[in-house]
């Protein structure tokens, strides 16, 4: 905890932003720091209340010890707080950037609306732990002898890889794109994360023994003949899969093969790779300068691909959501600690977005040369069934679609294996979350391709649970927590 009264004597502050005006103009973040008085003040918030929600299984997936390093920050203590924070996390500036934070509305004092600012104070930590040097590499003194493949390097990969290769395993990450990050490099917008964070935990891992290979796929490929399943099998000790869920939702509506309609991520992926200055941008170039966009969706991807519309120059943007406009505030009584739906607007849909609620999308409209020019939709009822009569059309120039994801990439790494590897009803790779076996001796699986479509801060948990029980299968113990 923090100073015993200091929830009652100082007011909850965010970190500010950059004015929107100025922020569209670029894609770095624009995020204002907080000074570190303030950041202390902040952490002084944090109460003594008995049972911390926060770091609880409704607050954060890998328990972070939330009123600890609260108290180690309010009493000055930075290193010892990132080496609390790095005890859970293996990447506190990637989950105190881009997490939801479900810890601050498991907060107590959420209660009263005014949780503990939680994230960025997290942020804060790790950000002056890297600005002193704190964050080094913890180089194993004795190697195993075992190696152990990573197939994909999302958050999931990189923290198992990371444990690994400290306990002295030899370990290899295979990575399909020219980078490390997964989707946290590809998919996520570098306004809300520069991918110069993820590049100097790379070197960090690199330097306690992790060794990347990039455009280095597991099966068939867009690209060709990649790397062989068993030839990966028959050359480590141990494989875990980390490769994500990428095949998306599919509405199945009218129109979705018109020029101009695609789906979110190949969008936001050409514009990350512009960003990272890749020589190779996927064709057909998705760009929204200069067209009105319609972006049906209600999540983050959607966010993102609104905040991206904006900085490139779109005339408008509009988002669909088939939801209807939620409460401004939760039944705190019904529903805390847990995640609340209530009404939120991000950073992006705060930059000029205009925001349809109740309002299912029938189709796509396209012209006599099969461009698109309009999305047909109609209010939904309480059941989300469109309403007869209340029909009304949106231009659009440019549709992106996110709805989320339903699995792994079809004809992806998950189908490399063959039939042998079980999958569950969802397809996902079937594996529990104690020892993260698949239904093939010595291969393991964990993130978002065993549990489904999730947040960065579960693809941690499940990368370092993966690493503990592939290192107890090794060597028959093990000094990794879950």
């Amino acid at each position: 905890m923090g100073k015993v009264t200091g929830f009652l004597e100082i007011d909850r502050q965010d970190l500010k932003y950059q004015p929107a005006g100025d922020r569209i103009r670029h894609f770095k973040e624009f995020t204002l720091p907080m000074s570190e008085a303030d950041v202390k003040k902040q952490a002084a918030r944090c109460m003594d209340c008995g049972i911390p929600y926060c770091h609880g299984p409704t607050g954060c997936p890998i328990h972070n010890q939330i009123p600890d390093w609260n108290d180690l920050v309010y009493s000055g203590d930075w290193e010892g707080a990132i080496a609390d924070l790095h005890s859970t996390n293996n990447f506190p500036e990637f989950t105190g950037r881009i997490c939801p934070a479900p810890c601050e509305e498991a907060c107590t004092l959420n209660l009263e609306n005014t949780p503990v600012a939680i994230k960025t104070v997290e942020q804060a930590i790790a950000d002056k732990a890297w600005e002193n040097g704190w964050v080094a590499p913890q180089i194993p003194s004795t190697k195993t002898g075992k190696s152990v493949a990573v197939i994909g390097s999302g958050p999931a990969g990189m923290a198992a890889a990371q444990q690994l290769a400290r306990v002295g395993h030899d370990v290899h990450v295979y990575e399909r794109e020219p980078d490390a990050g997964g989707l946290m490099r590809y998919g996520i917008p570098d306004f809300k994360m520069e991918k110069h964070h993820i590049q100097r935990r790379v070197e960090q891992m690199e330097a306690e023994g992790v060794t990347f290979h990039y455009n280095a796929a597991i099966g068939d490929d867009s690209r060709g003949k990649g790397i062989a399943p068993t030839d990966l099998m028959e050359k480590h000790d141990a494989v875990l899969i980390a490769a994500g869920a990428e095949h998306p939702r599919d509405p199945e509506l009218p129109g979705m093969d018109l020029t101009g309609c695609h789906y979110a991520m190949p969008y936001l992926v050409q514009q990350n790779r512009r960003v990272n200055k890749e020589k190779t941008i996927p064709e057909p170039p998705i760009h929204a300068q200069g067209k009105h966009v319609v972006v049906i969706g209600g999540g983050d991807t959607a966010s993102d691909c609104i905040g991206t519309s904006i900085r490139q120059g779109c005339l408008s943007v509009t988002q669909l959501d088939i939801r209807p406009i939620p409460p401004v505030l939760e039944d705190k009584l019904n529903i805390w600690p847990y995640w609340p739906t209530k009404f939120r607007t991000s950073s992006s849909q705060a930059e000029g977005a205009e925001r349809e609620f109740s309002a299912a999308t029938l189709g796509i409209k396209g012209d006599e040369d099969g461009k698109v020019v309009g999305v047909e939709c109609a209010r939904v009822d309480e059941k989300r069934v469109p309403i007869d009569g209340t029909e009304f059309v949106l231009r659009a120039d440019l549709v992106l679609i996110a709805i989320g994801f339903s699995g792994p990439k079809k004809n992806g790494i998950a189908d490399a294996f063959g039939a042998e590897l079980a999958r569950d009803r969802r397809d996902n790779i079937l594996a529990n979350d104690d020892d993260y076996k698949t239904s093939i001796d010595g291969l393991y699986v964990a993130g978002d391709i065993r549990r489904g479509q999730s947040l960065v801060v579960w693809a941690i948990r499940e990368g370092r649970q993966a690493a503990r029980a592939i290192d107890l299968d090794l060597m028959g113990e093990t000094t990794l927590p879950r």
